[in-house]
């Protein structure tokens, strides 16, 4: 169950990391917190083995970017939760893993992709991502675009997750209102 609210239909922010192809998340917070559930200690050790700064640096609306098969590995979730709780509002990627793509979608986060968004930006980047659309814009006005999500992931991402849109539909259900 996600308790992050739903994004802005357009993000504004930076790129606060790029990764390479064939990333894997648990990296995000090392192997040996993969187990801990404590919000707080995912963000202090968030990305502390690439950049000791990131957490301080990171700002509410920052993005990730990675290559292809980004989230590569066990879909472990507290990794997102140190992303999330650093201020990251979205991923975009070449491609993502399924199991990595299904989970986190699932948790309401916009997994975009775009080919070529790799090498389209660098850390620091100023950026502005509309995610329903799968457009990101640099700040020197390179438009870069990728597949948009389809109606029930833009759904998903828009109640804030799949449990509460299913809590949502329910709702409505029990109203005599079409979902």
């Amino acid at each position: 169950m996600s308790s992050y609210p739903p994004p802005p239909d357009v993000i504004v922010g930076s790129v606060a990391w790029v990764f390479g192809d064939d990333f894997d998340i648990d990296l995000v917070v090392g192997v040996s917190n993969i187990k801990s559930y404590d919000p707080d200690h995912l963000r202090s050790v968030c990305m502390a083995e690439y950049d000791s700064t990131f957490v301080d640096r990171v700002r509410q609306g920052d993005i990730i970017v990675g290559g292809r098969n980004f989230g590569y590995g066990h879909p472990h979730y507290p990794p997102m939760v140190a992303l999330r709780n650093a201020g990251i509002a979205a991923i975009v990627a070449e491609s993502f893993s399924p199991g990595f793509w299904r989970g986190e979608t699932f948790n309401g986060m916009p997994l975009i992709t775009i080919p070529g968004v790799r090498d389209g930006v660098a850390t620091g980047d100023a950026v502005t991502l509309d995610w329903r659309s799968a457009s990101l814009r640099t700040a020197d006005g390179t438009e870069l675009i990728g597949t948009p999500p389809n109606a029930r992931t833009v759904k998903v991402v828009e109640a804030g997750g799949s449990y509460e849109l299913l809590l949502a539909e329910h709702s409505l259900a029990h109203q005599g209102q079409p979902t």
